[in-house]
Parts: C-alpha cells; structure tokens; sequence
C-alpha cells in the first residue's frame, strides 16, 4: 500500500519529528516536475518539486525499475508521477529520498526548454515569464507574495477591518496628477459618446471610494490593482502594480502612523513564519550582504523613529554637499535623500509636509504651511507607505480644491461627505510589490510582478 504525499507534507511531519507517522511511512506517491535528472547507466538521482514547497525531493532510480532506461532519459520540465519507498537520510544532504519503484511519465518536456541546470539572468528571466516560477528565485518570489497578501489581510481583518472592493474604472483621479490609463471606445475624444458618456481611467487609487465606507463600518481597507500612466523607466515604478489602501474614522495621524508601523512588522513576523525556508534562500542568495534576515528582526524590535519634513531638511542641509539634489522648502525627498535618513534612523516616519507638495485631500495643519501627511521611509526600498489625515472640514477642503484647480463637480460627492457626519479619518497606501521587494531583498519591480507591466512593455 502507498499514500498520496505532497513534498510540503513530507516536510512539515519531518519539522514535526512526528517519527511514529514517518516509521509508518512505507511507500508513498508524489506527482511533479523534473528539475534535474543524473543517470550514470545503473542508478539515477532526480531532483522532483512538486510545486507544494521550496525545497525539492530526491529519487533514487536502479536497473530494477521496470522503464528505467525511459526515466533515465527524462528531461528537466518533464511532469511524472512515482510510487516509491520513503527513506529517513539524517546522515545526507537531504533529511530524505524516496527509492521509486514505479514512475508514469505523464508529460515529457521538449529538449528545447529555456531553463537548464544553470544559473540565468533576471534581465533573462524577464523575457520568459510564463517559466520563471519554476526556477529558485521566482518559486520562492512568488510564494512569498501570495503569503504576503495573506498577511496583509490577517493582519486587516483580525482587527476588524472592513474589506472593501474599489472600483477599477473610475471618473476621476485621485491624486490630481493627471496620470490616469483613459478608458473608451472611441478615437476622436468625444467622451460625451462614449461607453460611460463621460471619461473614464483605470483607478489611480481606491482611496476616495473607500473613505466613504470608512464613515459607515469605521475602519475598512482596499487591497487591488492600480495604474499609473507614468513614462518611468525606474526599478521601482511600473504601470500595473497592487495597493493596499485602510482607512480609518475617528483616527488622526498619530493613528494612522501606529498602524502603518504595526501592519509592517505584523506582516514581516508573518512571512518568517510561513516561509522560513524561501526567506533563508533571499537571506544567503538574493541579498549582497546576507544579513537580510537580522535586518528584518531588528525592523520587527525596533520602534520607527518619527521626524517632522522640517527638521529633515534642515538635517540634509548639513550634508548638503554630498548630493546631486539641493536642498529647499518645498522640495520632494528624493532617493539620495531617503537612503541618507534611513541610513541614519532605520525606518523612519517623515511627517508634516508643505502643502504645496502634497493632494487636496489631506488636513491642512494650523499653521496654514504643512499638512497632516506622512511618509513611511524604509531602508533600500525608500519610500513605501504615504498617509494622511484627511480633511473632514467642507470649506477647507472646497479652498484647497480651488487653490490646486481641481474639478469640484466629479467629486461633488467626495465632499458632500463633508457634510453629513464627517469625523476625523485617516488612511494610508502601501504599495505591495515594494514591501514585497523589501521583504525579499529583490532589487527590481519587474521581478515581484507576475507579468510586468511597464513602458513599451506589454508582452503576454
């Protein structure tokens, strides 16, 4: 007799040292792919991953397999299924084998499979991306993406956050900055005939939408697509990428700055614990100086410094000398700026901008120069949350949306919340792929994205 097994079953009663299952763990069956295939005429070694864990199992193969000389001749890629004898190796590299006993070859691979047994570029990699999960990097990529979404929920919804789902075509862009994918079925700009009889643009954010529900279920979070029409050509900007958006009501910016730091570090502690084995691989082959994983403990003990925009200018002021970008009122906090303060505080909370540089929406503070907005700076990745409180004030934010000339009719209804109960609220965005690459230590975008989305790039 023989048990179905998965590779991540077999692992998980090993980490359990469940001995008394193992012990009785005679013949088991797997299914997966070839990943690597030694045959020297008497006894073969396939490495096979069944899609279900990091790691990979060994199989061992003799002349008294009954198609023997089939399976020595199997390719990397090719699918198969085996019964074999399951094997406790303590004393091998590997904790244990499975001696196959019968193998089906139910898929075989062609012999011109882009991916061998070395080790391929990520700029390579890119231009396959239908099989770049299938190498090291890219499984473990992945896995952790789809744990880190998990995360991100748990952490949302153990709180009592409300999910909500925003619209991906919208009437208007919420951040004013005119960089939105326009939406349509016609090319002479007639927008009044269009499908929708107006403009429409794929979702620059969820925020707007996801505020009005913060005022009726308190505290709700979006978490989907969104499209930025910007020509960055950048390792950090791409024209498809996923935001998880919370807003809160009754919440200021103190608020909203302890959330941010507690959903990071809740979902730093959540990826360890789910993927010890994809996190061990970033630490010793991703990251250039293999201490990924004490930066990551010491983020999760760590409280995040706080400092207000002034005082961050005035601090690269004093180094003003060392960067391309002088420093002025007013200005952005570029990279060079962001990896100087990092590298200082750890992350860091940079709060209180000037209004000027900051969107219509955010509370304008009483000294009438700054709003109540914040960035999260993190070390490498730079920038990877941005919040706000919001203006909960009808007049203040109809000023402020004159002052910036943004079109009061489309979001005639955002402030018609100002009107009926509006509290304090805040919220906040992180873009997922840059807290994936700062989890993984993966220096591109283009490489957390299952198939990027950038300039002059739309293939499959």
């Amino acid at each position: 007799m023989f048990e179905f097994m998965t590779i991540r079953e077999l692992y998980e009663l090993l980490r359990a040292n469940n001995m008394m299952e193992m012990d009785g763990l005679e013949y088991v069956q797997l299914q997966g792919w070839i990943k690597t295939n030694r045959n020297n005429g008497q006894v073969g070694f396939i490495e096979l991953n069944d899609g279900t864990y990091f790691k990979s199992c060994q199989l061992v193969y003799t002349k008294s397999l009954e198609n023997f000389e089939e399976v020595g001749r199997s390719l990397t890629g090719t699918a198969m299924t085996i019964i074999g004898r399951f094997k406790l190796t303590p004393e091998m590299k590997q904790p244990f084998e499975v001696e196959l006993t019968e193998a089906v070859i139910d898929a075989p691979c062609s012999n011109d499979y882009p991916l061998q047994k070395k080790r391929h570029s990520f700029e390579y990699l890119r231009e396959i991306p239908h099989l770049r999960p299938r190498t090291n990097t890219f499984n473990a990529v992945f896995r952790v993406r789809s744990a880190l979404a998990m995360a991100l929920h748990e952490f949302f919804q153990n709180q009592g956050f409300v999910y909500v789902h925003a619209p991906i075509i919208t009437g208007n862009d919420a951040e004013g900055a005119g960089e939105a994918f326009t939406v349509t079925t016609r090319e002479d700009g007639k927008y009044h005939e269009d499908f929708f009889g107006k403009r429409a643009s794929l979702t620059v954010s969820g925020q707007l939408h996801v505020e009005a529900y913060a005022l009726a279920y308190r505290d709700v979070y979006t978490f989907g697509p969104t499209f930025r029409a910007e020509n960055s050509n950048t390792k950090k900007h791409a024209s498809e990428f996923w935001m998880c958006e919370p807003e809160m009501a009754f919440a200021d910016l103190e608020d909203n700055i302890n959330l941010m730091e507690d959903m990071v570090k809740s979902c730093i502690e959540y990826v360890f614990a789910n993927c010890p084995e994809e996190m061990q691989f970033f630490n010793n082959f991703i990251d250039k100086d293999k201490t990924l994983i004490e930066r990551l403990k010491k983020v999760v003990d760590t409280p995040f410094a706080k400092i207000t925009y002034e005082k961050a200018l005035a601090e690269l002021k004093e180094v003003e000398e060392q960067f391309e970008y002088k420093i002025h009122w007013g200005m952005d906090i570029q990279t060079e700026h962001e990896k100087y303060l990092t590298e200082k505080y750890g992350p860091v909370f940079v709060m209180d901008y000037p209004k000027e540089s900051k969107a219509f929406y955010m509370r304008l503070n009483d000294d009438n120069r700054t709003v109540a907005a914040t960035d999260l700076l993190m070390p490498v990745v730079g920038e990877l949350c941005g919040g706000s409180q919001r203006e909960e004030r009808y007049d203040a934010l109809l000023k402020r949306m004159n002052e910036m000339n943004v079109p009061v009719e489309p979001l005639q209804w955002y402030l018609d919340l100002r009107k009926y109960g509006c509290c304090i609220h805040s919220g906040f965005g992180v873009g997922f792929e840059r807290l994936l690459m700062y989890i993984t230590a993966m220096e591109n975008i283009r490489d957390v994205s299952s198939y990027p989305r950038t300039p002059r790039n739309l293939e499959f």
